[in-house]
């Protein structure tokens, strides 16, 4: 049994408010965030409790997006309770078994459609007008830079980038994300998020923070994810099978070249912004387990960057002093 005060607290909302038997109490998950997850066992069943602390997450808006999100039949948990005062919330259990677990060769393209399906009934169904959801801006895309900038280059490799290649990267990166045709954007959509299930798979999870945003941004977060590799051939494919059930409902107009370009330096931003967040983990949280998805991460911007000629000035910053410092690091922490 925990021992820490808001798991007693916890405890005690499902046995002395909610009048639950509770047979099995354990951790299920703790992510990226400050939130936690406790698998519970009851005669009724198993269920998810999320124990969000108030002063850091903000449930009201986990149960916001879970509504706009159930309310078009995605997958997401059903929350049965709610203690928002204490940043508790009752879910469905959906296993412990997410796509990563779960993929192989042989299964990756029956896997990756039933992603697809369920991406394309939230990319088409959300009215991106009514929703209420904020959107992805500019301000919000420069934020998310500056946490590559401040936390893998300065705080990590002590390696600043000169102001120029900087401005020019993001503003090349911002205006490429901004001209994009803006649907809901769930933001994490990668392989740990997506719940493998006997029935209705995937169910989807981590929504919270959504966003309308630009129409690449998930499906290069699934396809380029920071947990698993594919090759670039199958990458292409399954890029190009989605482009043309975009186009048949008429949520792109564009031509393959351009939905390409959009689709690598979305995944350029997005990466760049992963590999700061898994350098702030490690430094200000101590959760130093992330340090490993870096150097998949990283592969992908130096593939990118190497594509095309605008980003040339930062491709050769990268291999010339960002690589060579981040080898050194590297080596510290046994990656």
């Amino acid at each position: 049994m925990f021992d820490d005060l808001r798991a007693i607290s916890l405890l005690d909302w499902l046995e002395n408010d909610l009048l639950m038997i509770v047979d099995a109490f354990e951790l299920a998950s703790s992510d990226a965030s400050f939130r936690r997850y406790f698998r519970i066992k009851t005669p009724e069943g198993s269920f998810v409790v999320m124990d969000a602390p108030p002063d850091k997450e903000n449930t009201d808006v986990f149960i916001r997006v879970a509504g706009i999100l159930a309310g078009i039949n995605f997958n997401v948990p059903i929350i049965f309770q709610k203690n928002t005062a204490e940043g508790f919330l009752l879910l469905e259990d959906f296993g412990s078994q997410c796509f990563l677990d779960e993929l192989t060769v042989e299964n990756a393209n029956t896997l990756y459609w039933s992603a697809f399906d369920a991406l394309l009934l939230m990319q088409s169904e959300i009215a991106i007008e009514y929703c209420g959801l904020p959107f992805y801006n500019e301000a919000l895309l420069q934020r998310e830079l500056g946490v590559f900038e401040d936390w893998f280059l300065h705080e990590s490799l002590d390696t600043p980038v000169p102001a120029e290649i900087w401005n020019n990267l993001c503003d090349l990166l911002i205006s490429s994300a901004l001209e994009q045709p803006k649907v809901c954007v769930h933001r994490d959509y990668h392989s740990r998020n997506l719940m493998f299930l006997t029935n209705d798979s995937p169910g989807i999870i981590d929504f919270q923070d959504a966003v309308i945003g630009p129409i690449t941004y998930d499906l290069v977060s699934l396809l380029r994810d920071c947990y698993i590799t594919w090759s670039p051939e199958l990458i292409e494919q399954w890029r190009s099978e989605y482009y043309q059930r975009l186009i048949a409902l008429k949520l792109i107009t564009v031509t393959p070249e351009q939905f390409k370009r959009w689709f690598d330096l979305m995944g350029l931003q997005r990466h760049l912004k992963a590999i700061g967040i898994f350098s702030r983990l490690h430094l200000r949280d101590g959760k130093s387990s992330y340090l490993k998805d870096i150097p998949r991460t990283l592969a992908y911007v130096i593939s990118v960057c190497a594509d095309y000629p605008e980003l040339s000035s930062f491709s050769v910053f990268l291999e010339e002093q960002v690589a060579p410092v981040y080898e050194v690091f590297k080596q510290g922490y046994s990656l």
